[in-house]
């Protein structure tokens, strides 16, 4: 097979895990020193040796959660340019010291950018790392141990900022926030259109997660390596505790982790003179990205346009259906993201493995830079199967931005750059809800209450009335209401709202009328 010089391929990995128990502040990881130690394995993965790091012109590091939300405050002081403090740490000297967007889909995006940087010439070996050190940072905080993660560097770096809103003014003065306040609107869309009661749903996301628990048990970079049964996943416990309805604590990401990964890429023809095994060689077949509108835009909350235009594209691209693909690894996140996009993609999630690294509640939510490690792994499985295609979905924000790669040890002939404009014209052209802001009754299409310490806290609903659809939120201090949507199914039920200037409250005694979903 003619394989053109310039075609894109992976040629190392590295990962990276620390589990600090804060007795020695020296011994602290950092996200520096976790980046630096994930970055060296790749390095030396690639078997290039010393002549790989004078050929390194394009260094990009994954944002980390602190630098992602505006106005958030650190502890202690923080690295200010990680890119050029990495290279610095490295011994590197790259053209291009940047600094990713905010979202877990940001490492495959990476992937597929500076495939097609490389494919045109403008890069030749690029090193994409990322890492989160949210564990050191609240073991030294609960220990009253101070650090100092401040890195004196020079040289330029391309900040790419925050990148477009995830959610609207609108969302967030009726309720949505933070992901495991924001994620119960799709994880309750699902269920009701999935006809499951509450309890039915629990067992079902529990036995989804206890599968996933098994491959993290596994996985010696799993921050959180301990198999879990489905008796443990669906009950409350002290270690187990209500987050939002329908969470409990091991159905979403867990970020306190120490983790890192790096990932690096050139061209055949670059690998060749560098005396790259070819043996170390994956191609990336094929790829997408496209984003969503504002969560109360989309229409079915219980789909992803996103995720199933991504994946279409992506598997289309590279010749291949899903049957084709050996090895999957779905953002996990929470319950929903992993079953709507199996969905998407026409497979059952009993009956095959849909992670390769444990899963972001168990492996580790390594923040912005998961995908890096599910990367990482499966170029590790596919060298270990040469001949097999493994597919990353990689997700950003609220199901808000997706991106895919479908990877191969098998070389990719006319590589060519995959373009998923239409896919994202599709969505930003289809109708959407009209969002109102005034009192009136609507009908319930999902919902959720969050908790403190075992206690409702606060809730909101998402409402469907004949002007439109309606997104309101309890008063602080409404009990009534916070217990009526704790109990029996909100879903389908009938509210009265109120308005009040651009807030909407659910009107106590909470809701009322007839309706619902079906036990399972």
């Amino acid at each position: 097979m003619n394989i053109a010089p310039r075609t894109p391929i992976l040629v190392g990995v590295g990962q990276i895990v620390s589990h600090w128990d804060g007795k020695d502040a020296a011994a602290a990881p950092s996200t520096l020193s976790l980046c630096r130690a994930a970055a060296r394995s790749a390095l030396h993965d690639t078997g290039a040796g010393q002549v790989i790091t004078s050929c390194v012109d394009v260094l990009t590091v994954v944002r980390t959660m602190q630098d992602s939300v505006p106005g958030l405050g650190a502890a202690f002081p923080q690295c200010a340019n990680l890119p050029r403090a990495l290279s610095a740490e490295l011994g590197l000297t790259p053209r291009r010291a940047i600094y990713s967007g905010v979202g877990g889909d940001q490492p495959q995006a990476l992937v597929n950018e500076f495939a097609e940087s490389i494919h045109k010439g403008d890069a030749q070996v690029v090193v994409l790392a990322g890492a989160e050190a949210i564990a050191a940072a609240k073991t030294a905080a609960r220990a009253r141990t101070p650090l100092d993660w401040s890195y004196e560097t020079t040289g330029e770096m391309e900040d790419r900022g925050y990148g477009a809103r995830l959610l609207s003014n609108y969302e967030i003065a009726n309720g949505l926030g933070y992901p495991t306040k924001t994620y119960p609107i799709f994880e309750h869309a699902l269920r009701a259109r999935m006809g499951l009661d509450r309890d039915a749903y629990r067992r079902m996301m529990s036995k989804l997660w206890s599968g996933f628990s098994a491959v993290a048990a596994l996985n010696p970079y799993a921050q959180f390596p301990t198999q879990r049964d489905i008796a443990f996943l669906e009950n409350v416990s002290a270690e187990n505790y209500a987050v939002a309805d329908p969470y409990l604590k091991w159905h979403v990401a867990q970020d306190a982790v120490n983790q890192g990964a790096c990932v690096i890429m050139t061209s055949v023809e670059r690998a060749r003179e560098l005396g790259i095994d070819p043996a170390k060689w994956v191609y990336l077949h094929g790829y997408a990205q496209a984003s969503d509108a504002f969560v109360t835009e989309r229409p079915d909350l219980s789909r992803s346009r996103a995720m199933e235009g991504v994946l279409n594209r992506a598997l289309q691209s590279a010749e291949k259906t899903i049957a084709d693909i050996a090895e999957i690894d779905l953002y996990s996140c929470f319950p929903c993201a992993v079953l709507i996009a199996a969905e998407a993609l026409g497979i059952d999630w009993r009956a095959r493995t849909l992670t390769v690294t444990g899963g972001l509640p168990f492996f580790g939510g390594a923040g912005n830079n998961y995908s890096m490690h599910a990367i990482a792994t499966m170029v590790e499985r596919l060298r270990a199967r040469p001949g097999g295609y493994g597919l990353v979905l990689a997700n950003g924000g609220f199901l808000s931005k997706e991106a895919a790669g479908v990877y191969s040890t098998t070389p990719k002939e006319g590589w060519a750059p995959v373009s998923s404009a239409d896919v994202q014209q599709a969505i930003d052209q289809a109708p959407a809800p009209q969002l109102l802001t005034q009192s009136t009754k609507a009908r319930v299409e999902s919902f959720t209450v969050t908790f403190d310490k075992g206690a409702p806290k606060s809730g909101y609903v998402l409402a469907s009335a004949a002007e439109g659809r309606i997104l309101a939120r309890t008063e602080q201090g409404d009990r009534a209401t916070l217990a009526a949507l704790t109990q029996g199914e909100p879903i389908g039920q009938v509210v009265q709202i109120k308005a009040e200037g651009e807030t909407n409250y659910i009107v106590s005694p909470g809701p009322v009328g007839s309706g619902g979903v079906n036990p399972a």
